[in-house]
């Protein structure tokens, strides 16, 4: 019996210890990137990544032009004939390695990463805060996104532009809805020139009936607060997929309309 005391006695005070170490020590986990150790991982930003890769993100913190968010000066806003979007903000330059990042998430399906670029696309959201015209009435946020085509979506198997939206959407507690259809396939925009992008896009996007529907919901009487809708996508690049969606977006109904992308 004073044996098995002893015993009961060295298990709890080995507990206890194990208990004060986690609380003492820091935080350890692997990053989600380079799977390097991240201290105090809870509570680095965003989460989940080393002290390498926090630095290596290139964010968006001077906004040159009003319109599209570009951190430098921009010749596509000027040379647009007609904007149908109000204004897109972009959380970070599309360097290498956010073009290596968003490779990874898109074509080789490392989905895990949505998380963490919903977190970096909260940066782009507050820089939308940071435009807004104080004069202007209180609006609800409401968060949409750039389609797939069947074949890119069967393709790749998920839409990132929604997978983000979804987890963006929990995070500023905003409803998501799924609006729009793309009428055709395309090839990929970053192969083609600035002309093509705009030849290519043109009328690529309508909103199906349910999402009509939806959208005259959120604009009807039974919601008295204006919105502003979000289309949520990985990548600006000219702004034409954007000024499409907004156009099919408008045709339905008169919302302000904005682009939330990741890089710019």
């Amino acid at each position: 019996m004073q044996f098995q005391r002893k015993s009961s006695i060295r298990t709890a005070a080995a507990d206890w210890s194990r208990r004060l170490s986690g609380l003492l020590a820091p935080e350890r986990a692997a990053c989600l990137l380079c799977r390097g150790s991240v201290r105090n991982a809870a509570h680095s930003y965003p989460p989940g990544l080393c002290s390498g890769c926090r630095k290596a993100i290139p964010w968006i913190r001077d906004v040159r032009c009003g319109v599209c968010g570009r951190y430098e000066d921009c010749a596509d806003c000027a040379r647009r004939e007609t904007a149908y979007f109000v204004r897109n903000r972009s959380a970070v330059e599309y360097n290498e390695h956010m073009k290596a990042w968003l490779a990874r998430y898109k074509y080789r399906g490392d989905e895990k990463l949505a998380e963490l670029l919903a977190e970096m696309l909260l940066h782009a959201y507050r820089l939308h805060q940071v435009a807004v015209d104080d004069a202007r009435a209180p609006a609800r946020t409401v968060l949409t996104f750039v389609p797939l085509s069947v074949a890119r979506r069967l393709e790749r198997g998920f839409n990132q532009a929604e997978q983000m939206a979804r987890a963006l959407g929990r995070r500023l507690d905003a409803p998501v809805l799924d609006l729009l259809r793309r009428n055709r396939h395309t090839e990929k925009q970053s192969l083609k020139t600035r002309g093509e992008r705009l030849q290519d896009t043109r009328d690529l996007f309508s909103l199906h009936e349910a999402g009509r529907r939806e959208l005259g919901m959120w604009l009807s009487a039974r919601h008295p607060q204006p919105v502003r809708l979000f289309v949520v996508d990985d990548v600006y690049t000219t702004g034409s997929t954007l000024n499409e969606c907004a156009k099919a977006i408008r045709a339905a109904g008169a919302v302000d309309v904005y682009g939330l992308t990741l890089a710019r």
